[in-house]
């Protein structure tokens, strides 16, 4: 954890006859100075009481800036341990709606990944996997569990369930620097073409708060997702979940002219919330 860098605060006068709130004023200052580099990823904010006092503002004036660039995701606030300026989030432009999977994502970004598998084992299928990947009662599994790391730092627990009969070379295979889709295509000869993801948001428990070194209740995006071989089979049920105060998803959107085209594009089982691959 940084210190404080009172010396690098700027003390800028605030604008009183100005139409700008002041909250606002503050705001763009205290985001100048974070843009600047002054304050860099981890470094501790002075505390409320000396922004008061370096800006001549009231303690709601403070509260309120802070309050906008922590919704921001600039600044982290800890109850009890002070400010910090944020670490950037990591920005995925495909993984919601494209089939190229966080590790590509992330290769083709410059980022450096590394797989952390936590768990690995052959099992029968349970019926909710089974309902997934259309699987009869006690088919056998291959259960992937893996925490994911992006410059270091863990990002994503994701555990995947694929189909033992139609990938059993995955039980030996090292995927700790290798894409799952990657050695399903060149290994298994399998090519994932279509898919189905839904995303939440959820407070993260204590055993996934030790795993991605967050706070217990800290916010955390989860994300399932189904994906489909070209004949239609199901080939991998996941359950993820992503750091919060470090993953920023981007897509694009359109407007459908008419609710039938809005219906297809939305998925003909009324599972609104499934965001097509």
């Amino acid at each position: 954890m940084n210190p404080v860098k009172r010396s690098s605060l700027k003390r800028i006068a605030i604008d009183r006859t100005s139409s700008i709130p002041l909250y606002v004023q503050l705001r763009d200052a205290l985001q100048e100075q974070i843009t600047d580099g002054l304050w860099t990823p981890g470094d501790q904010l002075p505390g409320d009481q000396e922004l008061c006092e370096a800006y001549a503002v009231s303690r709601t004036v403070v509260r309120q800036a802070l309050q906008e660039l922590s919704f921001q995701g600039t600044i982290i606030r800890h109850r009890g341990r002070g400010t910090f300026v944020a670490e950037p989030k990591i920005s995925s432009t495909s993984l919601v709606h494209s089939l190229m999977g966080f590790h590509e994502d992330m290769v083709v970004r410059g980022l450096e990944m590394r797989n952390e598998i936590l768990d690995k084992v052959m099992q029968p299928v349970n019926p909710k996997i089974a309902h997934y990947l259309d699987l009869e009662a006690l088919a056998p599994i291959v259960k992937l569990e893996r925490l994911r790391f992006v410059e270091g730092e863990p990002i994503v627990h994701v555990t995947s369930y694929l189909p033992y009969d139609l990938c059993p070379t995955i039980m030996t295979a090292d995927l700790t620097e290798l894409s799952l889709y990657a050695f399903l295509e060149a290994e298994c000869h399998l090519q994932v073409t279509r898919g189905r993801r839904r995303i939440e948001a959820v407070a993260v428990n204590d055993s996934e708060a030790r795993l991605l070194q967050v706070d217990v209740g800290a916010p955390v995006i989860r994300m399932e997702s189904v994906s489909y071989l070209q004949d239609g089979r199901p080939i991998e049920y996941f359950d993820a979940l992503f750091r919060g105060d470090r993953s920023r998803f981007e897509l694009e959107v359109a407007r459908f002219a008419g609710s039938g085209r809005l219906g297809q594009a939305m998925g003909d089982d009324g599972q609104g919330l499934w965001l097509p691959s």
